[in-house]
């Protein structure tokens, strides 16, 4: 990926901007547009949005050939997802598009199709304080993260978060209520990468933290395809070297 422009697709139901006026007023253009506007600011990156009430959810398979990384955050309408779509974009995935999901995408039809579970937690909204432990303060994804970081008000989400084991969890979440969270995972799914990042609740402006962001930017670097091969098919080859009959 060296010199190459990473094309990123983010992703919203954009439902809670529409009939929230508190949510409104926090991501006026849309939580998707927040996190585009960040990455087009960033080098090497050019981010477009896509969102559920266009055709196809604005994730045909033309916007899926030129996007490198998907970046998702779904909450109140998981169930109305295609899942012709969310096939489709699985697809890509195995093939090498790098998957991020965001907080409530635990519950996205996508996210559970990667991962052959639940993704079930537990959860309370008191808006209390997270800590956010670093602890792999060598993996490209925590980049620039110092040892922790805190969000003073926040959605708690607590385990047990129903998950195949991760690959690489990058970060823990401690709350003040008590719980903690695996609240940075990262899998691998035939090609693609795959990252759960648990910060992002709509009433609350997380996606203006500065180390929120960092952590996106970060991901959708590490999750930047390394080879774009569909996984679909299985052939019958012959063999490239002669094979002596047996008796």
């Amino acid at each position: 990926m060296v010199g190459k422009t990473i094309k990123v697709t983010v992703w919203n139901e954009f439902r809670h901007e529409k009939t929230d006026e508190a949510v409104k007023k926090l991501y006026p253009k849309g939580i998707h547009a927040a996190i585009a506007d960040h990455l087009n600011a960033q080098d090497g990156i050019e981010a477009g949005t896509a969102a559920l009430d266009e055709p196809e959810h604005g994730l045909p398979e033309k916007v899926l050939k030129a996007t490198d990384v998907v970046i998702w955050w779904g909450h109140m309408a998981h169930h109305e997802v295609s899942d012709e779509v969310v096939a489709r974009v699985r697809e890509h995935v195995l093939s090498g598009m790098g998957l991020i999901c965001l907080h409530s995408a635990h519950f996205s039809k996508i996210l559970r199709t990667m991962m052959g579970t639940n993704c079930s937690l537990k959860w309370r909204e008191v808006n209390e304080k997270e800590r956010l432990w670093n602890i792999e303060p060598g993996h490209p994804i925590t980049e620039g993260i110092d040892e922790y970081f805190e969000l003073p008000h926040v959605e708690m989400y607590g385990e047990r978060f129903d998950i195949p084991t991760p690959d690489k969890v990058v970060f823990i979440s401690w709350f003040q209520g008590g719980e903690v969270f695996r609240s940075g995972c990262c899998w691998e799914r035939g090609h693609g990468r795959i990252f759960y990042f648990r910060p992002g609740h709509e009433t609350l402006p997380i996606f203006e933290d500065e180390n929120v962001l960092r952590v996106i930017t970060n991901a959708v670097r590490w999750a930047a395809p390394r080879v774009r091969m569909s996984t679909a098919d299985a052939p019958n080859v012959k063999a490239l070297d002669p094979i002596p009959k047996t008796k």
